[in-house]
């Protein structure tokens, strides 16, 4: 008997990998992605109570524990950060799942492609289970990640987790378990989100390569594929997280260590854009593909359009062929404007899958968290005054 093709519906890009298959052992996880609260206080068992514990024992004097309080990048990666990153799983899961299933269903992807569609999805699921993948990102972040950590981040500092001695700058207790532990716990989870996002790269342009029905006409301004373009909100609550962290690290060094907001706009600026553009770039794969239908819609409802006015000419305009039908209120007329809002649709049809609605929307998401930092060049009696002038 042969086998029974991979249904749509089964598409995920993270309910699998050796992670996810540890969760499932430990019985933390319940298929298909289970109780997250207990992910989460694994989490922060693993990465953040320890670094409190060892803080308080010494090795950095009586104020260790003080100075650990004031780590206040390192709380927000920990505690808001990295769950964010585990909570993110739960819509992306939802929204592509159903967008998969409205693909077939609409017949988006014909019947005859079906076949090659399922085939894409069963190498999209074998490579995101591959064990050697999992483990060369462990080997990026205790190697390249420690280095960049240690270079760029805290060599040389003062704090809670790195003293500088007689030998040099030195670890503390809580700076190894930082170091060692909850840092690249946390740089292992946003690289496999990375590279989950390079695995979604990879389907949809398999996807986009296959003999996709796109209609020009189609009232989602995008051939009909634009609610692919709307599941990139479903990367909204990775974004969040990423803000939360850019949020984390410029409060550090405002609140802390005297800088000032209007130091870091540029990098704010890149570091939005950067991630923004990492969320959207998998979607552009399918601009030769609309930009083809638009072409093909252009042509064919111009040259209906054509004859369609040449015929309402012939007949009202230089009246070729006399007839007894009144103008007023004929259905010629509301034809006539009928073609030509399908023809301004075709015009008006973009070349991406996704709006600027929804880039607004990635843009909106991934600020929100920065905005409490405004309070430190703004003075809060300063915002309310405002809000209250507006409002009343």
């Amino acid at each position: 008997m042969p086998e029974k093709p991979l249904e749509p519906t089964d598409f995920s890009l993270v309910t699998g990998g050796p992670l996810y298959r540890l969760w499932l052992r430990m019985g933390v996880l319940r298929a298909p992605l289970g109780l997250v609260h207990r992910r989460i206080l694994v989490m922060a068992l693993l990465a953040w109570v320890p670094l409190l514990v060892l803080s308080l024992l010494g090795g950095v004097g009586p104020d260790g524990g003080m100075l650990f309080l004031k780590g206040l990048g390192a709380h927000v990666r920990l505690l808001v950060a990295l769950p964010i990153l585990i909570l993110a799983e739960l819509p992306i899961q939802r929204r592509l799942g159903n967008m998969i299933r409205r693909l077939v269903s609409h017949e988006i992807i014909p019947a005859e492609e079906v076949p090659k569609f399922n085939t894409t999805i069963q190498r999209v699921h074998r490579v995101r289970d591959s064990v050697v993948i999992e483990l060369g990102l462990l080997m990026i972040v205790y190697t390249l990640g420690h280095w960049i950590w240690r270079e760029y981040w805290a060599q040389g500092r003062t704090s809670w987790y790195g003293v500088m001695g007689d030998s040099g700058w030195q670890l503390t207790l809580a700076g190894w378990w930082y170091a060692f532990v909850s840092v690249p716990l946390f740089q292992f989870i946003f690289l496999r989100w990375v590279f989950r996002i390079g695995l979604w790269f990879w389907f949809l342009w398999r996807v986009a390569r296959l003999n996709l029905q796109l209609i020009a006409t189609h009232p989602d301004g995008a051939g009909g594929i634009g609610m692919v373009g709307n599941s990139a909100e479903a990367f909204g609550v990775f974004l969040l997280a990423e803000g939360v962290l850019l949020a984390g690290q410029f409060a550090q060094r405002i609140l802390f260590e005297g800088s000032s907001l209007l130091a870091y706009k540029m990098d704010i600026f890149l570091a939005v854009l950067t991630m923004v553009s990492l969320v959207l770039a998998p979607f552009l794969v399918f601009v030769p593909a609309l930009y083809r239908a638009k072409q093909r819609g252009r042509s064919d409802y111009g040259a209906l359009a054509h004859t369609y006015v040449a015929e309402f000419d012939a007949k009202w305009v230089r009246k070729v062929a006399p007839t007894e039908e009144r103008f007023i209120g004929n259905a010629d007329i509301q034809s006539l404007a009928d073609m030509a809002n399908s023809y301004s649709v075709v015009r008006s049809m973009r070349l991406t899958p996704f709006s600027a609605e929804v880039v607004m929307h990635l843009v909106i998401i991934t600020v929100i968290p920065l905005l409490p930092l405004t309070l430190t060049v703004v003075p809060f009696e300063s915002v309310i005054n405002h809000l209250i002038k507006a409002v009343l």
